[in-house]
């Protein structure tokens, strides 16, 4: 279960909050699952910004609630949704097919990547 000692942000309707720690994007998914949400998901720019500053409070990157799609090779939100909104780093995505998760940078910008690695878990709920 997420322990949030103040590291917890309201944006809009949603609530957003970290533990701190790093996990691969399924078990950062599962985590914030279990306790009741789901990984942050910018829609917007205030939700974007929101996101950017627990990412920078922690000086990590961290993994959004999009990933690519199987078949289309679109990323979309994890629930499956086309996006509204994007915010890649120039010449971004460009990992075709390969890395199928998406980062957010310490500038708010985002980058498709490999879902193995370790990034900041931030959930919304």
């Amino acid at each position: 279960v997420l322990a949030l000692n103040g590291k917890i942000r309201e944006v809009g309707d949603k609530i957003l909050a970290s533990n701190g720690k790093e996990a691969d994007f399924a078990s950062a998914l599962e985590s914030c699952e279990e306790a009741g949400g789901t990984l942050a998901t910018p829609m917007n720019e205030e939700e974007n910004n929101a996101i950017l500053g627990i990412v920078k409070q922690y000086n990590r990157y961290a993994y959004l609630g999009i990933k690519e799609d199987e078949t289309s090779g679109q990323f979309k939100y994890i629930n499956g949704a086309p996006l509204n909104y994007t915010k890649w780093h120039q010449y971004e995505p460009n990992g075709k097919g390969t890395e199928k998760c998406v980062e957010m940078y310490t500038d708010g910008s985002w980058n498709d990547k490999k879902c193995s690695l370790y990034r900041l878990t931030i959930c919304e709920f």
